[in-house]
This record gives C-alpha cells, sequence and structure tokens, in this order.
C-alpha cells in the first residue's frame, strides 16, 4: 500500500470500483472547487460513501481512488466528467483543511491485477442476474452480457444494481473477485424475492 493524501467526493449510493467508469455531474461550489484542483494537479479524486447525511458526516473506511478520463465544462461552471477507477484506499484519519472539500490520509492498494471466475461461478452470477432483472422489469441485453470479461460483469453489476449504501459498501470491501460475486449473488436473490413478494428495493 501507498500512504497518500486524497481529496474526496463523499457520495451515498455511489459506488466506484477498480477499472469501471463512473459519469457524474459535478454542480455545488465545493465540488467545483474539487476539480478545479484536480485537474490542475493529477486528475484525482477519491469516491467514497458517508455513513449519515451532512456536511461533515462520518465516513465508510474505505473508498476507490478515481481518474478523471473526461470533462466537460458546461457553461454556468457545472462539470459533467468521467471517473475511472483506480484502486481502493482505507481511510487513515481526515485531515484539517482550509479547502472547501474534505481530504484525508490514506492508504492506496495497488491496482488490480484481472482475476477469473470458474465456469460453474459465472454461471451462478448469470442466472441470478436474469432472475433478477425479469423481478424488476429490466430490459438487457444479453448477448453483450456473455461477451463481458469476469470482471467487467461483476463489477458492472455492482455498480448498478438498486441496493442500498451499506450493501454497495460490502460489494466494495469484498477482497477477491470470487466474495464480490457470491454477496452480489445473495443480495440479488434478497431483493428478487423482495420484488416478488410485492416489495420495493433495499434502497
Amino acid at each position: 500500500m501507498n500512504r497518500a493524501r486524497v481529496s474526496i467526493f463523499p457520495l451515498s449510493g455511489a459506488l466506484l470500483l477498480p477499472g469501471m467508469d463512473l459519469p457524474l455531474h459535478i454542480f455545488e461550489p465545493r465540488y467545483r472547487a474539487l476539480i478545479h484542483d484536480a485537474m490542475a494537479r493529477d486528475r484525482r479524486i477519491g469516491m467514497i460513501q458517508p455513513r449519515a447525511e451532512g456536511e461533515k458526516a462520518p465516513l465508510f473506511d474505505m473508498g476507490c481512488l478515481g481518474h478523471i478520463s473526461h470533462i466537460e465544462a458546461l457553461e454556468d461552471g457545472r462539470f459533467n466528467i468521467i471517473l475511472n477507477g483506480l484502486a481502493r484506499f482505507r481511510v487513515i484519519r481526515e485531515l484539517d483543511v482550509s479547502t472547501a472539500f474534505r481530504q484525508i490520509e490514506a492508504d492506496v492498494e495497488q491496482a488490480p491485477e484481472d482475476e477469473v471466475l470458474a465456469a460453474v461461478e459465472r454461471a451462478s452470477v448469470e442466472l441470478e442476474a436474469r432472475r433478477f432483472a425479469e423481478a424488476l422489469g429490466y430490459v438487457v441485453d444479453w448477448t453483450a452480457v456473455s461477451r463481458l470479461d469476469d470482471m467487467s460483469l461483476i463489477n458492472g453489476i455492482a455498480q448498478v444494481v438498486p441496493f442500498d449504501p451499506a450493501a454497495k459498501q460490502t460489494l466494495l470491501e469484498a477482497d477477491s473477485l470470487r466474495e464480490r460475486a457470491e454477496r452480489i449473488v445473495q443480495l440479488m436473490q434478497i431483493v428478487g424475492r423482495i420484488e416478488r413478494n410485492g416489495g420495493g428495493t433495499m434502497q
């Protein structure tokens, strides 16, 4: 791990994973300042979920460092950006800073190597994903899904599924692709049962 100072964008329900893209619309003044600062330095910011609401809400222990791979500056000062996930980080402490945006000291992991699921594990995820999509009425291009490599499939599902912030955090904190896949299957089964019984999602 590498110890680093990380400027952060705390956002509940937004999950960034290494190797994945996350589109964001930046409109609050403090986060416009964050983007200006990142673009003047190394184009990197940290995505992390707060544990509660409020400007200084406590943070979850783990987030993901991202690189601004695309930026569109709008006339009124807002930005549309695409953030590419680089590596997970673990919060050491929050720093006392004068900037409008929050900064932390963190241990940043090395970029993960590609992982592969066993054929039976991949089949289990795809089967549960089909059941889940059917239960929620999603229209999915399953041919395109079948062409995804294992990491893109698992991490893509983790980012887009309508799980609550705490559930999404467990997916980020999974230490292997296999563990993340197992958690996704369990969560999809829970949400699917709720939907089939006439309830809502885990929002």
